[in-house]
């Protein structure tokens, strides 16, 4: 077994752990937040900064961390970073100048332990493939537990993920979309990209309304569309008449994410890619200024 079919298999665990977590660190109600990340974490980030914003408790941007705008000011800035070493990242608290930083890692030994005022560490949802899987949600699931906003049951509707059936045809698909709305656009982001950078499949992610302009034209037989959450009314019958297959799931979206994680090890494998160490990615981004 690969690595991250371990680290897949852990996240109910991970989530109850990050349930139990009370961190002072994060996000008062009322502030005006930043959350800076790249790849999996950007979309994380973007996750959470949709959600935090919807409960009316502050305005909140989410950027990817190379883009975070240096003359904008916030109240505090939050890094998500896995590694604690990416360059962009560790560049990006440096150019705060005075806002209160926290950076959420799974290793504070690393420079972003020094780069940030406060760390939340995570070390038990590190891990030692590649891909990100159960760092990210394990996040999400501490932020949106910050926030009041996890279902009681999200461990367990993450073991359920772990054995629901795939969406139907998806084993043989050739083409995967990913529609989110509001803090799941993220999410659906991060299905998409874990899809991609796994098996090396055509992938590709919209907020749902979005996608009927033009994005469904990709669609048909041979395409899987599916839904991070609840579908808009009356979208559903429009692609399936493209021919495409649709996937829409009663779990929580984080926990259907986990399904599309399983998917991505699963196409991988049946490609003959190892699914710990996608082609031309490391596990950190670190550059050297050359």
């Amino acid at each position: 077994m690969a690595h991250v079919d371990d680290e897949i298999a852990s996240q109910p665990e991970c989530w109850q752990r990050a349930l139990d977590l009370t961190p002072k660190q994060l996000p008062e109600p009322g502030e005006r937040v930043a959350v800076v990340g790249c790849g999996t974490s950007l979309y994380i980030a973007q996750a959470y900064a949709a959600l935090r914003e919807s409960l009316g408790l502050g305005e909140t941007d989410a950027f990817a961390a190379s883009e975070f705008p240096t003359a904008r000011r916030y109240d505090r800035v939050v890094a998500l970073t896995r590694s604690g070493t990416t360059t962009e990242v560790l560049d990006a608290l440096a150019r705060t100048r005075g806002t209160e930083t926290v950076a959420i890692t799974a290793d504070p030994s690393t420079p972003v332990g020094e780069a940030a005022r406060h760390v939340v560490a995570l070390e038990f949802a590190d891990e030692e493939s590649v891909v990100q899987t159960r760092f990210a949600t394990t996040a999400l699931v501490l932020l949106r537990a910050h926030l009041g906003a996890v279902p009681s049951d999200l461990p367990e509707q993450a073991s359920r993920a772990l054995t629901a059936a795939l969406p139907e045809g998806a084993l043989g698909a050739g083409q995967f979309t990913f529609l989110g709305t509001g803090w799941t656009c993220g999410v659906a982001q991060e299905a998409a990209l874990k899809v991609r950078e796994a098996s090396s499949s055509w992938t590709e992610s919209y907020p749902a309304m979005e996608y009927r302009h033009g994005p469904i034209s990709v669609s048909g037989p041979g395409s899987v569309v599916w839904f991070l959450g609840v579908p808009p009314a009356g979208l559903v019958p429009q692609i399936e008449r493209t021919g495409a297959r649709v996937s829409v799931s009663d779990l929580d979206p984080l926990a259907d994410l986990i399904r599309a994680q399983r998917l991505a090890v699963r196409l991988a494998v049946g490609r003959g890619l190892d699914p710990d160490r996608p082609r031309h990615l490391t596990r950190s981004i670190v550059l050297d200024g050359s």
